[in-house]
């Protein structure tokens, strides 16, 4: 597993909220969430690294 780099994030509150019920529903962390929602937009538009296949982050 990759180590973690923090990284703080400023949303607004409806946001946040949205994301937060996201996770609750998907049965994630809200942080799992916006990993997961991250890695499929980078993924969708071709700029996940070659070098790395989907699985390997702990958040599938």
């Amino acid at each position: 597993m990759a180590a973690k780099k923090p990284f703080a994030l400023r949303l607004d509150e409806k946001m946040m909220k949205a994301v937060e019920k996201w996770a609750a529903d998907e049965f994630r962390s809200t942080n799992g969430q916006l990993e997961w929602i991250i890695r499929e937009a980078l993924k969708k538009s071709g700029r996940w690294p070659n070098d790395l296949k989907p699985n390997d982050s702990d958040m599938n």
